[in-house]
């Protein structure tokens, strides 16, 4: 189902930050443990737009951009990470904890690993109210 049909979706906005490159300690193989590796993330937030629809022009009257590049800094900096799929739940689950946020979905790339395709990834989608 594209999420941007999803009836919870209807009076949202869509913040969205594209190809987030950043060099990441991932994976599970012993060569990807020795040093950090190129990766892209992608992240779409849904605002209601009765909390993002700003009346006198201000940053406080919607969610700060920068919110989603801190949030992906903070986790890309903790340390290795073994999946991309743990990185991509956590990065959801930190950025759904902002009051505002309705949905989020996060996807991850690894372009440098096969030199047959442009990347290998993983995308997850989660609304608030799920676990």
């Amino acid at each position: 189902m594209h999420t941007l049909l999803h009836p919870k979706l209807k009076n949202c906005r869509r913040l969205f930050l594209r190809n987030y490159e950043v060099p990441v300690k991932i994976g599970v193989h012993d060569f990807e443990k020795k040093r950090a590796q190129r990766l892209l993330i992608n992240v779409d937030l849904y605002i209601p737009l009765a909390l993002s629809t700003p009346v006198n022009d201000q940053l406080a009257e919607v969610v700060d951009y920068s919110f989603i590049r801190d949030t992906l800094f903070e986790r890309t900096s903790k340390g290795h990470i073994n999946l991309q799929e743990t990185l991509c739940d956590d990065v959801a689950k930190m950025l759904l904890a902002h009051p505002h946020v309705q949905a989020v979905r996060v996807s991850s790339e690894k372009p440098d690993v096969y030199e047959d395709c442009d990347s290998i990834g993983v995308e997850v989608f989660r609304f608030r109210d799920e676990n």
